[in-house]
């Protein structure tokens, strides 16, 4: 009897070394990540011009987040799924147009393809701010004098995805990719949409994101 379980044991543990075997025969080895340009240089939209965008195809500022419930009708609620995470937020609510929500989404599927094609563990992206409320920007300013009053993110057209933070999907899995090779694989993702008139996007050094404004072309 013990022998027979010690085979059925061994049997189980090699069955469970060829799974996993599989699963990594199957990504493969993981292809070299880089970003060729410069951060700062490639996504240098200034705020004016986000503004006047977001201006012309976006919804009127909302004066309080009571006042949301009717603009809400003209935006779409947003929440975490396969491709983006939505943290919790402080001084945003989750609201966009449908055009700045379609954009979000092929950021977060874009760059969750673009993973799988390097061979790598898969993440999601941190969306950290979204549609601010008047008074959501006078608490912002109190806490941060450098946030600016007249934001583009008051029009539901822009929003903030983290360049520091990502979401691991599968935490059993041991490969991880540092952020900076993360931030690499986004900034290309990022890139591409830029060269198709998509969207206007500034790399914020301070706040650790991307600041991201939809285009209607």
């Amino acid at each position: 009897m013990k022998n027979l379980a010690s085979i059925f044991v061994f049997l189980v543990c090699m069955a469970w070394l060829m799974f996993f075997s599989a699963c990594k025969e199957k990504r493969g080895e993981m292809k070299t990540i880089r970003y060729v340009g410069s951060y700062n240089r490639d996504f240098n939209d200034l705020n004016e011009v986000h503004l006047l965008e977001a201006q012309r195809i976006g919804v009127k500022p909302l004066a309080s987040r009571e006042a949301a419930g009717h603009a809400a009708k003209k935006m779409v609620e947003i929440e975490s799924n396969k491709v983006y995470e939505v943290e919790e937020l402080t001084y945003s609510i989750p609201f966009l147009i449908p055009e700045a929500a379609e954009l979000l989404e092929s950021i977060g599927r874009n760059f969750r393809d673009s993973l799988k094609n390097l061979n790598a563990p898969e993440y999601k992206v941190l969306v950290t701010s979204v549609t601010r409320t008047e008074a959501d920007v006078k608490k912002l300013r109190r806490r941060n004098l450098n946030a600016s009053p007249n934001s583009a993110h008051r029009y539901g057209t822009t929003f903030d995805v983290s360049w520091k933070r990502f979401l691991k999907i599968d935490d059993k899995d041991p490969v991880n990719v540092e952020p900076e090779k993360l931030k690499m694989v986004l900034a290309s993702v990022l890139k591409d949409l830029k060269k198709q008139n998509l969207c206007y996007v500034k790399h914020e050094r301070k706040q650790g994101c991307f600041h991201i404004t939809v285009r209607n072309k």
